[in-house]
């Protein structure tokens, strides 16, 4: 009777204790969550890591060419004897080792692989890719969103002069692109602008 009376004992503090571990995990991850100081994140991009690997590729063989270019300045005149024959061997490497990788940077410095929202203050943490493929964040606020009068391959909108790249299908709250684009905004159309308009052609 005591051993069924110990385990019994041990069986509720078990079940006792299981509940209070789980609650502690909850609060942390709920502490966690509030001391966030990026706000919300509403925006995944599926592509940063094809980017960051796209990019590491090219910078690790555009450092390789830079290595071993004093061996090719080297064995040059002897693999190469006419001078055409050189010049386009050089313009071949440097295009790889310089255009490719500043190329590259210029697409893809505006793509966007995590975005933020803070509501309390409206304002937008964009997360992109700098040179050196270190994360770079750029704040800014809803007001602070233009979008393009025509259609850019590589821009989605305008954060003040910030051109950034987005794709609305992977915001899993539709609401939310809505939002930063300003598509939830009443649309006004002020008829006394119009009119003064007017009236200063017809005095024209």
């Amino acid at each position: 009777m005591l051993k069924e009376s110990s385990m019994d004992t041990l069986d509720c503090q078990k079940d006792e204790q299981i509940p209070v571990c789980w609650e502690r995990c909850i609060r942390c991850l709920h502490t966690q969550v509030e001391k966030s100081e990026d706000g919300r994140l509403i925006y995944t991009g599926n592509l940063a890591r094809a980017v960051f690997g796209v990019k590491c590729f090219s910078y690790s063989t555009s450092m390789i060419s830079l290595a071993v270019l004093p061996y090719i300045f080297a064995q040059s005149n002897i693999i190469f004897g006419s001078l055409p024959l050189q010049v386009l061997f050089y313009g071949i490497i440097g295009s790889f080792t310089l255009i490719t990788p500043a190329l590259l940077h210029f697409v893809t410095k505006g793509y966007v692989i995590r975005l933020y929202h803070e509501a309390t203050t409206d304002t937008y943490k964009a997360i992109t890719y700098n040179v050196v493929l270190l994360e770079k964040s750029t704040v800014f606020h809803q007001n602070d969103v233009k979008i393009p009068s025509s259609a850019h391959l590589f821009t989605t909108f305008y954060a003040k002069t910030k051109s950034l790249l987005v794709n609305p299908g992977l915001f899993p709250n539709p609401e939310d692109y809505d939002h930063l684009m300003g598509y939830d905004k009443p649309f006004t159309f002020d008829m006394e602008e119009t009119s003064e308009k007017k009236q200063v052609k017809d005095e024209k």
